[in-house]
């Protein structure tokens, strides 16, 4: 079934690329395309769409919760963020995953084939996380790369990397943003912890 996808960004041109790059792969049909968040409940029903590309940057003080609105609203939807400038990272957390400005179109392909795999984190009860894994989850939720990981440890970073490999088969979780949000959700790490952009 192809994923239907909504974009929301106010830069035409920046829209009309990201729709070009998505519209080219198989699995994938953008659906509608706005330049503001007006009206975006009424109109990710009336599409069907189960992605929503949108630049957090549309989302002013009076749009504060509604990213976590859509969430409750709309469980089957993926909310992806544009990120076009830089933003606190705290403000990323209630996103499935993250599209940086900067990305080339091979990035853009692999995070949305991850998006389309609904890499969507939810609490989950069921997941039996190691002592040992829940230490690399949150080092890797603070945005720690494999080597500090390693090094903070005093393990390999093949070590690391295998407990990453675990994590992600039994969370079904593949980006940092996703298993950063599982953190939080799942109350192993605090939001102040988070390194801001």
């Amino acid at each position: 079934m192809r994923n239907r996808v909504i974009i929301c960004e106010a830069s035409e041109i920046v829209a009309i690329g990201l729709a070009e790059i998505i519209d080219s792969m198989a699995q994938f049909d953008v659906v509608l395309r706005l330049d503001s968040p007006e009206h975006l409940s009424e109109k990710i029903l009336s599409t069907d769409a189960n992605l929503l590309i949108i630049d957090p940057a549309l989302l002013g003080f009076q749009y504060k919760d509604f990213i976590s609105h859509l969430n409750k609203e709309h469980p089957r939807l993926a909310v992806v963020a544009l990120v076009t400038t830089c933003l606190d990272h705290s403000c990323l957390l209630p996103y499935s995953g993250v599209i940086e400005i900067n990305d080339n179109r091979a990035k853009i392909i692999a995070k949305m084939n991850e998006f389309a795999q609904n890499d969507s984190p939810k609490k989950n009860e069921d997941v039996e996380l190691s002592k040992r894994e829940i230490d690399v989850l949150v080092a890797v939720a603070k945005g720690m790369m494999n080597k500090e990981i390693a090094d903070q440890m005093n393990i390999s970073i093949h070590t690391v990397i295998s407990h990453r490999k675990n994590i992600t088969r039994k969370t079904g979780i593949k980006s940092v943003s996703g298993l950063t949000v599982y953190a939080l959700l799942n109350n192993l790490i605090k939001e102040e912890e988070l390194i801001s952009c």
